[in-house]
């Protein structure tokens, strides 16, 4: 074991831990980085203020490599073989200030002493870099306890991307994330932080890495950003709500109340009622069912595509791409919405990704441009709605670009949660405020216009009956009680 020399960089990763990914909610494609400054470092048994009138000081127990050897442009194989150590760090931050730089981090992670490395180094060729561990205690309690058997990035990979652009000096650093289980200290704990590899012969150790939080005096000038922080900001600081003290609002759920009313509504109807609420521009536009006689009823995602550029589509349209993103992380009940810009020259959805999405009990797909292996997509059974058939691939016209954001669809914006209905007539769209209004509205019109079809075919005018007048209302207003 040998000692920590002063590093020319600190270069640390947003998210690699399965674990910790989990708990955020979102997968990376590629690995992601920020700087913390040199400044930042700090040796074991130091102390870190808590900042004046900040409450979110969060620890991120981690493993720290140690580069050994002057690094560009290696391969995965040769990134991890160029580093030399490995050491135990903790990754603080103050999330109050992430409304100033969330991502780039230099304040909110930046702060003198918010860096700790130590107290020993394990040489690194004497360890499997899969079988190492992380643990973090507070005050003595097991609060973060993980492995690097399954990181999304290994190590050497974390090495090889750096390399591409930046070369890495001897001695400098790279945090490799932080397991579930970080969350916020307070002046008074006493956090320790070691990595160890148990299975490796001797059980090597760095000690366990120990800061003491205290409470910083000096407040904020006015000529900087000042301390902020939402329950947003408690909840992902602390790792869950109850922890934050934050009381998190019940998911949306389209009850079978609600969808019954739904089915038994046509869409021109529920359109009438929204436009009557005010929300006259709620259709998509131009698309048709695949198969005639589709009903479709559930909640939104949604995938937005950007018009074909070949240097975007060489960055975003491989791999685990947004498309295959959003499909593959369907849920039952959910519809997944397409903004393809209209443009129905290519395809947006083909059979392979339709049956994923029926596999995964999801209600539909609804697209404003085009099916691609439009029968066969049509034979899988999942309702979907689309403006044309066209037998070109995605890349022709579109990019994936990204998933789960407002969109504009067929004419009309969908977010994220809206209740989307289908039928014969197209596709419409009901604001999640709305749908109680919505649906029972629309359920008592359906009534209403059975009631009044029934008069038409025994044989009374239209005139006055259809919309109701005021004698004829009261002749529906009888019939209604006496059905009750």
């Amino acid at each position: 074991m040998s000692t920590i020399e002063r590093p020319g960089k600190i270069i640390a990763l947003h998210l690699n831990y399965p674990s910790r990914i989990a708990q955020r909610g979102r997968t990376p494609a590629y690995p992601s980085f920020f700087l913390k400054p040199i400044s930042s470092m700090a040796a074991s048994g130091d102390v870190i203020e808590r900042p004046a009138g900040t409450e979110l000081l969060a620890y991120e127990g981690e493993v720290a490599l140690i580069v050994g050897t002057r690094v560009r442009r290696v391969t995965p194989e040769e990134g991890w073989a160029s580093i030399s150590g490995i050491t135990a760090a903790n990754d603080w931050g103050v999330y109050d200030l992430r409304h100033v730089d969330k991502g780039a981090n230099l304040r909110n992670k930046g702060g003198d002493g918010f860096t700790p490395l130590g107290p020993e180094v394990i040489p690194a060729a004497s360890v499997d870099p899969t079988a190492l561990r992380v643990r973090t205690w507070v005050n003595g309690v097991l609060r973060q306890d993980d492995t690097t058997a399954d990181l999304v990035f290994p190590f050497g990979t974390l090495v090889a991307d750096l390399s591409q652009l930046i070369t890495l000096e001897p001695g400098d650093v790279i945090l490799t994330g932080t397991p579930a289980g970080s969350s916020v200290a307070v002046p008074g704990d006493v956090v320790e932080v070691e990595v160890d590899a148990p299975t490796a012969p001797g059980a090597p150790s760095t000690g366990r890495l120990v800061t003491r939080v205290v409470e910083g005096t000096t407040p904020f000038a006015e000529y900087g950003a000042k301390p902020h922080v939402d329950d947003l900001q408690r909840v992902e600081a602390w790792g869950d709500a109850e922890t934050a003290g934050v009381t998190v609002p019940a998911p949306f759920v389209l009850t079978h109340e609600l969808r019954d009313k739904l089915s038994s509504a046509a869409v021109a109807t529920i359109s009438a009622q929204l436009r009557k609420l005010g929300y006259p521009h709620s259709s998509i536009d131009g698309v048709h069912p695949l198969v005639p006689g589709t009903k479709m009823i559930g909640i939104a995602r949604t995938l937005r595509f950007v018009a074909h550029r070949p240097d975007l589509f060489e960055s975003h349209g491989g791999g685990f791409n947004a498309q295959k993103r959003a499909f593959d992380s369907l849920t039952e009940g959910e519809v997944l919405v397409i903004e393809a810009r209209g443009d129905a020259t290519a395809g947006t959805v083909g059979d392979v990704l339709a049956l994923r999405a029926k596999t995964l009990g999801a209600s539909g797909i609804v697209t404003d441009g085009a099916a691609r292996d439009s029968a066969a997509v049509a034979a899988i059974g999942i309702p979907t709605f689309a403006q044309a058939a066209h037998p070109s691939v995605l890349g022709r016209r579109h990019v994936p670009w990204e998933v789960d954001a407002t969109i504009t669809c067929g004419g009309t914006t969908v977010v994220p949660g809206d209740v989307v209905v289908g039928d014969d007539d197209g596709v419409v769209v009901i604001p999640q405020q709305l749908i109680e209004q919505v649906a029972t509205g629309a359920a008592d019109q359906e009534a209403e216009d059975a009631w009044v079809a029934a008069r038409v075919a025994e044989g009374h005018p239209v005139d006055g009956l259809f919309p109701l007048n005021a004698e004829w209302r009261q002749r529906y207003r009888i019939w209604r009680e006496e059905q009750a």
